[in-house]
Protein backbone atom coordinates (compact mmCIF):
# COMPACT_ATOMS: atom_id res chain seq x y z
CA UNK A 1 0.00 0.00 0.00
CA UNK A 2 3.16 2.55 1.02
CA UNK A 3 4.55 1.81 -2.44
CA UNK A 4 1.32 2.45 -4.51
CA UNK A 5 0.60 5.63 -2.35
CA UNK A 6 3.86 6.82 -3.53
CA UNK A 7 3.16 5.63 -7.28
CA UNK A 8 -0.14 7.69 -6.91
CA UNK A 9 1.74 11.23 -5.57
CA UNK A 10 4.08 10.68 -8.91
CA UNK A 11 1.44 10.32 -11.52
CA UNK A 12 -0.48 13.33 -9.89
CA UNK A 13 2.81 15.30 -10.77
CA UNK A 14 2.40 13.99 -14.33
CA UNK A 15 5.15 10.90 -13.79
CA UNK A 16 4.45 8.03 -15.78
CA UNK A 17 4.86 5.12 -13.69
CA UNK A 18 5.35 0.72 -14.05
CA UNK A 19 4.47 -1.18 -11.48
CA UNK A 20 5.35 -5.05 -10.69
CA UNK A 21 3.82 -6.87 -7.72
CA UNK A 22 6.23 -9.94 -6.50
CA UNK A 23 3.50 -10.73 -4.47
CA UNK A 24 0.74 -11.04 -7.16
CA UNK A 25 -1.92 -13.75 -6.81
CA UNK A 26 -3.31 -13.07 -9.87
CA UNK A 27 0.05 -12.79 -12.01
CA UNK A 28 -1.42 -13.76 -15.83
CA UNK A 29 0.61 -16.76 -15.48
CA UNK A 30 -0.32 -17.63 -11.84
CA UNK A 31 -2.68 -20.71 -11.22
CA UNK A 32 -6.32 -19.49 -10.99
CA UNK A 33 -7.85 -17.68 -8.22
CA UNK A 34 -11.59 -17.04 -7.15
CA UNK A 35 -11.82 -13.19 -6.41
CA UNK A 36 -14.07 -13.62 -4.68
CA UNK A 37 -13.15 -16.59 -1.92
CA UNK A 38 -11.74 -15.69 1.56
CA UNK A 39 -13.45 -11.75 0.86
CA UNK A 40 -10.59 -10.89 -1.83
CA UNK A 41 -7.86 -12.44 0.36
CA UNK A 42 -5.91 -15.41 0.17
CA UNK A 43 -2.69 -17.45 0.66
CA UNK A 44 0.33 -16.43 -1.64
CA UNK A 45 2.17 -18.68 -4.08
CA UNK A 46 4.72 -20.27 -2.85
CA UNK A 47 8.00 -22.37 -4.51
CA UNK A 48 9.95 -24.36 -1.91
CA UNK A 49 13.96 -23.31 -2.37
CA UNK A 50 17.32 -24.82 -0.14
CA UNK A 51 16.97 -23.38 2.65
CA UNK A 52 19.88 -21.19 4.12
CA UNK A 53 22.92 -22.47 5.70
CA UNK A 54 22.26 -20.71 8.98
CA UNK A 55 18.51 -22.10 9.52
CA UNK A 56 19.54 -25.58 9.15
CA UNK A 57 18.26 -26.54 12.42
CA UNK A 58 14.89 -25.86 11.48
CA UNK A 59 13.45 -28.61 10.22
CA UNK A 60 10.63 -27.18 8.18
CA UNK A 61 10.56 -25.89 4.11
CA UNK A 62 12.10 -22.69 3.33
CA UNK A 63 9.99 -21.10 0.38
CA UNK A 64 10.11 -17.73 -1.88
CA UNK A 65 6.73 -16.38 -1.51
CA UNK A 66 5.19 -14.68 -4.96
CA UNK A 67 5.79 -15.04 -8.82
CA UNK A 68 8.52 -16.83 -10.13
CA UNK A 69 11.76 -15.35 -11.10
CA UNK A 70 11.39 -16.28 -14.79
CA UNK A 71 7.99 -14.35 -14.86
CA UNK A 72 9.99 -11.22 -13.23
CA UNK A 73 12.29 -11.68 -16.11
CA UNK A 74 9.50 -11.58 -18.76
CA UNK A 75 7.71 -8.57 -16.79
CA UNK A 76 11.33 -6.68 -16.62
CA UNK A 77 11.88 -7.48 -20.37
CA UNK A 78 8.75 -5.86 -21.22
CA UNK A 79 9.03 -2.62 -19.10
CA UNK A 80 11.21 0.86 -20.87
CA UNK A 81 14.59 1.49 -19.04
CA UNK A 82 12.80 3.66 -16.41
CA UNK A 83 14.88 6.67 -15.32
CA UNK A 84 14.44 5.22 -11.29
CA UNK A 85 13.26 2.40 -9.54
CA UNK A 86 11.88 2.18 -6.08
CA UNK A 87 11.55 -1.11 -4.13
CA UNK A 88 9.70 -1.64 -1.22
CA UNK A 89 10.29 -3.97 1.53
CA UNK A 90 7.99 -6.25 4.32
CA UNK A 91 8.95 -8.40 6.86
CA UNK A 92 12.77 -8.08 8.10
CA UNK A 93 13.10 -11.85 7.38
CA UNK A 94 12.67 -11.55 3.56
CA UNK A 95 14.64 -9.31 3.25
CA UNK A 96 16.85 -12.44 1.00
CA UNK A 97 13.81 -12.12 -1.45
CA UNK A 98 14.47 -7.75 -1.53
CA UNK A 99 17.76 -9.06 -2.27
CA UNK A 100 17.47 -11.57 -5.20
CA UNK A 101 14.58 -9.24 -7.15
CA UNK A 102 17.09 -6.14 -6.90
CA UNK A 103 19.52 -8.21 -7.89
CA UNK A 104 17.69 -8.89 -11.38
CA UNK A 105 16.98 -5.28 -11.54
CA UNK A 106 20.24 -4.35 -11.86
CA UNK A 107 21.08 -6.91 -14.22
CA UNK A 108 18.10 -5.71 -16.49
CA UNK A 109 18.64 -1.87 -15.90
CA UNK A 110 22.46 -1.09 -15.14
CA UNK A 111 22.02 2.15 -15.62
CA UNK A 112 19.00 3.13 -13.23
CA UNK A 113 19.29 3.89 -9.66
CA UNK A 114 17.56 1.89 -7.63
CA UNK A 115 15.94 3.31 -3.93
CA UNK A 116 14.87 0.70 -1.66
CA UNK A 117 11.84 1.26 1.10
CA UNK A 118 9.76 0.35 3.29
CA UNK A 119 9.71 -1.57 6.53
CA UNK A 120 13.00 -3.64 6.33
CA UNK A 121 14.58 -0.49 5.03
CA UNK A 122 13.80 1.47 8.19
CA UNK A 123 14.26 -1.31 11.42
CA UNK A 124 17.23 -3.12 9.70
CA UNK A 125 18.88 0.31 7.50
CA UNK A 126 22.92 -0.77 8.40
CA UNK A 127 22.12 -4.20 7.11
CA UNK A 128 20.06 -3.10 4.58
CA UNK A 129 23.21 -0.56 3.01
CA UNK A 130 25.60 -3.25 3.71
CA UNK A 131 23.80 -6.34 2.12
CA UNK A 132 20.91 -5.52 -0.46
CA UNK A 133 22.72 -3.33 -3.13
CA UNK A 134 20.60 -0.61 -3.43
CA UNK A 135 22.00 2.88 -4.76
CA UNK A 136 20.07 4.25 -1.98
CA UNK A 137 18.14 3.17 0.97
CA UNK A 138 15.15 5.26 2.79
CA UNK A 139 14.04 5.03 5.67
CA UNK A 140 10.88 6.24 7.07
CA UNK A 141 7.60 7.19 5.45
CA UNK A 142 8.60 8.92 1.97
CA UNK A 143 6.21 10.95 1.11
CA UNK A 144 8.41 13.97 2.42
CA UNK A 145 11.61 13.52 0.22
CA UNK A 146 9.93 11.91 -2.33
CA UNK A 147 10.40 14.88 -5.13
CA UNK A 148 13.49 15.49 -3.78
CA UNK A 149 14.63 11.65 -3.90
CA UNK A 150 13.16 12.35 -7.35
CA UNK A 151 14.87 15.65 -8.34
CA UNK A 152 18.44 14.03 -7.32
CA UNK A 153 18.23 10.99 -9.10
CA UNK A 154 16.61 12.21 -12.27
CA UNK A 155 17.58 15.78 -12.14
CA UNK A 156 13.59 16.31 -12.62
CA UNK A 157 12.10 18.91 -9.83
CA UNK A 158 8.96 18.80 -9.09
CA UNK A 159 6.79 21.32 -6.97
CA UNK A 160 5.01 18.98 -3.90
CA UNK A 161 1.20 19.77 -4.82
CA UNK A 162 -0.24 18.01 -1.73
CA UNK A 163 0.47 18.64 2.46
CA UNK A 164 2.21 15.55 3.65
CA UNK A 165 0.68 16.37 6.73
CA UNK A 166 -2.61 16.32 5.75
CA UNK A 167 -3.79 12.97 4.97
CA UNK A 168 -7.01 14.24 3.14
CA UNK A 169 -4.68 16.10 0.29
CA UNK A 170 -3.09 12.57 -0.76
CA UNK A 171 -4.41 10.88 -4.09
CA UNK A 172 -5.63 7.22 -3.27
CA UNK A 173 -3.43 4.56 -3.63
CA UNK A 174 -2.85 3.83 -7.35
CA UNK A 175 -4.34 -0.01 -6.90
CA UNK A 176 -5.53 0.04 -10.85
CA UNK A 177 -2.07 -0.61 -11.40
CA UNK A 178 -2.25 -3.98 -9.70
CA UNK A 179 -3.70 -6.91 -12.33
CA UNK A 180 -6.55 -7.14 -10.00
CA UNK A 181 -8.17 -4.90 -7.10
CA UNK A 182 -9.97 -7.60 -5.44
CA UNK A 183 -10.21 -5.66 -2.14
CA UNK A 184 -9.77 -2.28 -1.27
CA UNK A 185 -6.49 -1.59 1.97
CA UNK A 186 -8.11 1.67 3.95
CA UNK A 187 -5.97 3.86 6.26
CA UNK A 188 -7.88 6.06 7.85
CA UNK A 189 -5.22 7.28 10.44
CA UNK A 190 -1.32 6.57 11.08
CA UNK A 191 0.97 5.65 14.26
CA UNK A 192 -0.16 4.92 17.16
CA UNK A 193 -0.75 6.67 20.86
CA UNK A 194 0.77 3.07 22.48
CA UNK A 195 4.33 1.88 22.77
CA UNK A 196 3.68 -1.41 23.35
CA UNK A 197 7.07 -3.33 23.99
CA UNK A 198 7.05 -5.57 20.68
CA UNK A 199 4.98 -3.14 18.02
CA UNK A 200 7.61 -0.72 15.84
CA UNK A 201 4.67 0.91 14.77
CA UNK A 202 5.96 4.44 17.08
CA UNK A 203 9.52 3.67 15.23
CA UNK A 204 7.61 3.61 11.82
CA UNK A 205 4.97 6.67 11.79
CA UNK A 206 6.20 8.52 14.98
CA UNK A 207 3.56 11.37 13.83
CA UNK A 208 -0.42 10.85 14.50
CA UNK A 209 -2.68 11.55 11.53
CA UNK A 210 -6.15 11.55 10.83
CA UNK A 211 -8.03 11.41 7.76
CA UNK A 212 -11.48 12.66 7.68
CA UNK A 213 -14.17 10.61 7.83
CA UNK A 214 -15.70 12.79 4.87
CA UNK A 215 -12.68 11.64 2.64
CA UNK A 216 -12.81 7.74 3.73
CA UNK A 217 -16.29 7.12 2.78
CA UNK A 218 -15.38 9.61 -0.46
CA UNK A 219 -13.15 6.65 -1.24
CA UNK A 220 -14.66 3.64 -0.09
CA UNK A 221 -17.52 5.08 -2.72
CA UNK A 222 -15.09 5.68 -5.43
CA UNK A 223 -13.36 2.22 -5.36
CA UNK A 224 -17.12 0.41 -4.83
CA UNK A 225 -18.49 2.40 -7.89
CA UNK A 226 -15.34 2.21 -10.16
CA UNK A 227 -14.39 -1.34 -9.49
CA UNK A 228 -17.20 -3.41 -7.41
CA UNK A 229 -15.26 -3.51 -4.37
CA UNK A 230 -17.04 -5.04 -1.56
CA UNK A 231 -14.38 -5.80 0.91
CA UNK A 232 -12.27 -3.01 2.44
CA UNK A 233 -9.56 -4.24 4.84
CA UNK A 234 -8.77 -1.25 7.69
CA UNK A 235 -5.07 -1.27 8.59
CA UNK A 236 -5.18 1.43 11.19
CA UNK A 237 -2.46 0.96 13.80
CA UNK A 238 -5.49 2.68 16.24
CA UNK A 239 -8.45 3.10 14.84
CA UNK A 240 -11.00 3.01 17.53
CA UNK A 241 -8.52 4.96 20.00
CA UNK A 242 -10.86 8.42 20.39
CA UNK A 243 -13.26 6.80 18.45
CA UNK A 244 -16.37 9.25 19.41
CA UNK A 245 -14.05 11.30 17.15
CA UNK A 246 -12.87 9.42 14.45
CA UNK A 247 -14.57 5.92 14.16
CA UNK A 248 -17.76 6.35 15.52
CA UNK A 249 -18.91 9.13 12.95
CA UNK A 250 -17.19 7.05 10.03
CA UNK A 251 -19.12 3.88 10.83
CA UNK A 252 -22.33 6.09 11.31
CA UNK A 253 -21.76 7.54 7.61
CA UNK A 254 -20.69 4.20 6.60
CA UNK A 255 -24.07 2.75 7.95
CA UNK A 256 -25.97 5.37 6.26
CA UNK A 257 -24.57 5.08 2.85
CA UNK A 258 -26.48 1.63 2.70
CA UNK A 259 -23.66 0.20 0.38
CA UNK A 260 -23.63 -3.22 1.57
CA UNK A 261 -19.76 -3.47 1.87
CA UNK A 262 -17.27 -6.03 4.41
CA UNK A 263 -14.75 -4.77 6.15
CA UNK A 264 -11.88 -6.47 8.05
CA UNK A 265 -9.66 -5.36 11.09
CA UNK A 266 -6.27 -7.79 10.44
CA UNK A 267 -4.14 -5.24 12.65
CA UNK A 268 -6.39 -5.57 15.31
CA UNK A 269 -8.45 -2.92 17.09
CA UNK A 270 -8.20 -1.53 20.20
CA UNK A 271 -10.29 -2.96 23.10
CA UNK A 272 -10.76 -0.50 25.14
CA UNK A 273 -12.31 1.25 22.39
CA UNK A 274 -14.97 -1.24 22.28
CA UNK A 275 -18.32 0.17 24.11
CA UNK A 276 -21.81 -0.68 23.36
CA UNK A 277 -22.60 2.09 20.50
CA UNK A 278 -18.46 1.29 19.31
CA UNK A 279 -20.03 -2.38 18.65
CA UNK A 280 -23.26 -1.88 17.79
CA UNK A 281 -21.58 0.41 14.69
CA UNK A 282 -18.98 -2.10 14.12
CA UNK A 283 -21.71 -4.60 13.80
CA UNK A 284 -23.99 -2.42 10.94
CA UNK A 285 -21.50 -0.86 9.26
CA UNK A 286 -20.59 -4.53 7.89
CA UNK A 287 -17.62 -5.58 9.95
CA UNK A 288 -16.98 -9.23 8.99
CA UNK A 289 -13.72 -10.25 10.99
CA UNK A 290 -13.20 -8.83 13.37
CA UNK A 291 -9.65 -8.85 15.22
CA UNK A 292 -8.72 -7.61 18.72
CA UNK A 293 -5.45 -6.84 19.81
CA UNK A 294 -5.19 -8.93 23.23
CA UNK A 295 -2.09 -10.15 23.13
CA UNK A 296 -1.97 -12.25 26.78
CA UNK A 297 -4.57 -12.91 28.95
CA UNK A 298 -2.22 -12.94 31.77
CA UNK A 299 -3.73 -8.95 32.94
CA UNK A 300 -1.74 -9.28 36.36
CA UNK A 301 1.50 -9.60 34.44
CA UNK A 302 0.99 -8.06 31.30
CA UNK A 303 2.90 -4.83 32.09
CA UNK A 304 6.07 -6.48 30.33
CA UNK A 305 4.30 -5.60 26.98
CA UNK A 306 1.72 -3.05 27.33
CA UNK A 307 -0.95 -1.64 29.37
CA UNK A 308 -3.92 -0.85 27.07
CA UNK A 309 -6.07 -3.06 28.72
CA UNK A 310 -7.32 -4.97 31.38
CA UNK A 311 -9.02 -8.05 32.34
CA UNK A 312 -12.46 -6.26 32.97
CA UNK A 313 -11.80 -4.31 29.28
CA UNK A 314 -11.67 -7.63 28.22
CA UNK A 315 -14.88 -9.08 29.30
CA UNK A 316 -16.83 -6.10 29.16
CA UNK A 317 -15.74 -5.69 25.05
CA UNK A 318 -16.65 -9.53 24.49
CA UNK A 319 -20.22 -9.02 26.17
CA UNK A 320 -20.82 -5.81 23.73
CA UNK A 321 -19.63 -7.62 20.63
CA UNK A 322 -22.09 -10.48 21.37
CA UNK A 323 -24.89 -8.15 22.26
CA UNK A 324 -24.42 -6.35 18.91
CA UNK A 325 -24.60 -9.43 17.16
CA UNK A 326 -21.29 -10.83 16.38
CA UNK A 327 -20.46 -14.62 16.22
CA UNK A 328 -17.48 -16.31 17.81
CA UNK A 329 -16.33 -17.07 14.37
CA UNK A 330 -16.11 -13.49 13.51
CA UNK A 331 -14.31 -12.37 16.32
CA UNK A 332 -10.43 -13.40 17.05
CA UNK A 333 -8.10 -12.15 19.92
CA UNK A 334 -4.34 -12.21 19.29
CA UNK A 335 -2.14 -13.97 21.68
CA UNK A 336 1.16 -13.43 21.18
CA UNK A 337 3.56 -17.18 21.05
CA UNK A 338 6.89 -16.94 21.51
CA UNK A 339 7.80 -14.15 23.44
CA UNK A 340 10.82 -13.95 25.23
CA UNK A 341 10.67 -16.07 28.38
CA UNK A 342 7.19 -17.26 27.74
CA UNK A 343 5.89 -19.72 29.50
CA UNK A 344 3.62 -22.00 27.65
CA UNK A 345 1.43 -23.16 30.22
CA UNK A 346 0.44 -19.34 30.47
CA UNK A 347 -0.27 -19.03 26.91
CA UNK A 348 -2.44 -22.31 26.95
CA UNK A 349 -4.02 -20.17 30.14
CA UNK A 350 -4.96 -17.36 27.81
CA UNK A 351 -6.40 -19.48 25.19
CA UNK A 352 -8.51 -20.47 27.45
CA UNK A 353 -9.65 -17.38 29.07
CA UNK A 354 -10.49 -16.20 25.25
CA UNK A 355 -12.54 -18.91 24.43
CA UNK A 356 -14.69 -18.72 27.42
CA UNK A 357 -15.40 -15.31 26.98
CA UNK A 358 -16.66 -16.61 23.72
CA UNK A 359 -13.86 -15.15 21.42
CA UNK A 360 -12.00 -17.19 19.06
CA UNK A 361 -8.20 -16.93 20.18
CA UNK A 362 -5.61 -16.31 17.50
CA UNK A 363 -2.06 -17.26 17.84
CA UNK A 364 0.03 -14.68 16.82
CA UNK A 365 4.25 -15.59 16.41
CA UNK A 366 6.39 -13.33 17.78
CA UNK A 367 8.84 -11.65 15.78
CA UNK A 368 11.96 -9.81 17.68
CA UNK A 369 11.61 -6.30 15.92
CA UNK A 370 15.19 -4.00 16.00
CA UNK A 371 14.05 -0.75 17.88
CA UNK A 372 11.11 -1.94 20.35
CA UNK A 373 11.92 -2.23 23.90
CA UNK A 374 11.53 -6.11 23.75
CA UNK A 375 14.45 -6.11 21.21
CA UNK A 376 17.27 -6.84 23.98
CA UNK A 377 15.34 -9.17 25.35
CA UNK A 378 14.66 -10.54 22.54
CA UNK A 379 18.38 -10.79 22.07
CA UNK A 380 19.37 -11.75 25.25
CA UNK A 381 17.00 -15.02 24.90
CA UNK A 382 17.11 -16.28 21.47
CA UNK A 383 19.33 -19.37 20.79
CA UNK A 384 20.40 -17.41 17.42
CA UNK A 385 22.30 -14.34 17.03
CA UNK A 386 19.18 -11.41 16.07
CA UNK A 387 21.37 -8.64 15.77
CA UNK A 388 23.87 -10.43 13.24
CA UNK A 389 20.95 -11.63 10.36
CA UNK A 390 17.43 -10.37 10.13
CA UNK A 391 16.23 -13.54 8.80
CA UNK A 392 16.81 -15.25 12.49
CA UNK A 393 13.58 -13.04 13.06
CA UNK A 394 11.22 -15.25 11.12
CA UNK A 395 8.42 -15.55 14.05
CA UNK A 396 7.52 -19.08 12.05
CA UNK A 397 10.75 -20.57 13.61
CA UNK A 398 10.14 -19.14 17.34
CA UNK A 399 13.54 -17.90 17.29
CA UNK A 400 12.90 -16.71 21.37
CA UNK A 401 12.25 -20.29 22.20
CA UNK A 402 15.18 -21.67 24.55
CA UNK A 403 14.97 -24.59 22.64
CA UNK A 404 15.34 -25.88 18.87
CA UNK A 405 11.49 -25.38 16.88
CA UNK A 406 9.69 -28.42 17.56
CA UNK A 407 6.54 -29.15 15.49
CA UNK A 408 4.38 -30.88 18.62
CA UNK A 409 4.66 -28.35 20.67
CA UNK A 410 3.13 -25.76 17.90
CA UNK A 411 0.78 -28.59 16.86
CA UNK A 412 -0.63 -29.09 20.54
CA UNK A 413 -1.05 -25.29 21.05
CA UNK A 414 -2.55 -24.95 17.60
CA UNK A 415 -5.27 -27.56 18.42
CA UNK A 416 -5.97 -26.06 21.49
CA UNK A 417 -6.48 -22.59 20.09
CA UNK A 418 -8.75 -24.25 17.45
CA UNK A 419 -10.85 -25.95 20.49
CA UNK A 420 -9.64 -29.26 18.57
CA UNK A 421 -8.09 -30.23 21.62
CA UNK A 422 -10.23 -29.98 25.15
CA UNK A 423 -7.39 -31.95 27.47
Amino acid sequence: MGLLSLAALLRSHDFHVSYIDCLDRFHPKAPAVDPEARYGRGPYLKTPIARPGVLMDVQRTFSRYGIKPDWLEEDLQALEPPHLILITSLMTYWYTGVRETIAMLRAHFPDTAIILGGIYASLCHEHAIKNLGADDVFRGPAEDALFDLVAQYTLVKTAPRFNPRNLDSYPYPALDLQNRVSYVPLMTSRGCPFKCTYCASHFLNPVRMWRSPDSVLEEIKFWHNSYQIKDFVLYDDAFLVNAEKHAIPLLEKIIQADLGLRFHTPNAVHIRGIGSETARLLFGAGFKTLRLGLETAEFDSRKDIDNKVTRDDFKRAAGYLQSAGFTKDQVGAYLLMGLPGQDLTALERSIQTVQVAGITPILAYYSPIPHTDLWPAAVRESRYDLAADPIFTNNSILPCQSEAFEWETLSTLKALASGSNTS
